[in-house]
């Protein structure tokens, strides 16, 4: 059974989800059931976000498991690629995946993102450089990729 737990960051709630000893939910509203638990994966998995949103973590250490079709699961992948500090277009993720006429659905699958943060959705930006886009709401995706730039060393694009 999926276990869960609401924590609060100084961005936002998040809601953080384990199932068989995996992480399969970080949101920032709960968009999933379960029991209302805190276990040691979902208490890791926040000490691990705080330490990002402090700018101590670069990289997430956590087990995952995402439930989606297989181009999403391609996507959420290719996600996890956007080194710290970058950004990149849904063009370029429709590319890395091998299906460049698929900007629209790569955006699709982005909004389906099961693990935010954690599967970095928010350094996704548009072939114009705007932010389009997040399901926390573009000010929260602003203030990541503005922490991200002040404590990253490797400024710029993918």
């Amino acid at each position: 059974m999926k276990k869960y737990y609401r924590y609060n960051t100084d961005l936002c709630d998040l809601y953080i989800a384990e199932e068989n000893s995996r992480i399969t939910n970080i949101s920032f509203t709960k968009k999933f059931e379960g029991q209302l638990l805190e276990t040691e994966l979902t208490k890791e998995a926040f000490k691990q976000i705080e330490e990002y949103l402090q700018g101590k973590r670069k990289e997430f250490d956590l087990p995952l498991k995402t439930k989606g079709t297989d181009f999403q699961n391609r996507v959420w992948n290719s996600l996890k690629k956007i080194p710290y500090g970058k950004t990149c277009s849904y063009e370029d993720i429709a590319k890395d995946i091998g299906n460049e006429k698929a900007c629209r659905a790569v955006g699709n699958a982005n909004n389906k993102n099961p693990i935010v943060i954690v599967i970095p959705c928010h350094r996704v930006i548009g072939k114009n450089r705007k932010l389009v886009g997040y399901g926390g709401g573009l000010s929260i995706k602003k203030r990541l990729l503005e922490l991200e730039e002040k404590y990253s060393e490797n400024k710029g694009t993918k």
